[in-house]
């Protein structure tokens, strides 16, 4: 049974360290204040209309729940990327520093594979949508128009992903070979 080192050691702090960050991150930035203006324009706009007709835009409630899922998408990428993603930290701090890493590894590695594997069977939904000429609920356009959106966003935090692992294996080499 290993111990693992006390709380205050230079190599526990150096495996809390965070993981370098990607420099392309200013693409979902930017896409999530694009949304962000988006969700908020429309849902301005919509509150005018009605304060001063007693109706409303019927397309705004449709596309602000298509910007919404799209806005998780696209933080759900940033958060992988800057390895900011939801973990069980009892489990993440127990042990050597060695296991932390390959942790954070293997976390990286079934997040990829989850959204691949998302990715691909989406895929599937969006073409059934186009085939079958799917119209949306609110305001009737193509389905698939909405739908395409979500192989395209977990490829992305499927790439995402690959990329924090990679970070971490040479983070975890280079700690190997200081060692």
């Amino acid at each position: 049974m290993s111990q693992s080192q006390p709380s205050g050691s230079a190599a526990d702090a150096a495996a809390r360290a965070p993981v370098a960050e990607p420099r392309a991150l200013f693409i979902e930035d930017w896409l999530t204040v694009i949304v962000m203006a988006l969700l908020a324009l429309i849902t301005f706009a919509n509150v005018l209309v009605r304060y001063f007709t007693d109706s409303s835009f019927a397309w705004t409630e449709e596309f602000s729940i298509f910007l919404m899922i799209l806005l998780a998408m696209v933080a759900g990428s940033a958060a992988v990327a800057r390895d900011a993603h939801i973990r069980i930290e009892w489990f993440v701090e127990r042990g050597s520093e060695r296991r932390r890493r390959r942790l954070a590894q293997f976390g990286a590695l079934m997040v990829a594979l989850l959204f691949a594997l998302i990715a691909a069977l989406s895929v599937r939904v969006v073409w059934d949508d186009y085939r079958f000429e799917e119209t949306s609920p609110g305001i009737g356009v193509p389905q698939w128009w909405y739908s395409i959106w979500l192989p395209v966003c977990c490829t992305l935090i499927t790439l995402r992903a690959i990329g924090l692992f990679l970070r971490q294996r040479r983070a975890a080499q280079a700690a190997e070979g200081d060692a």
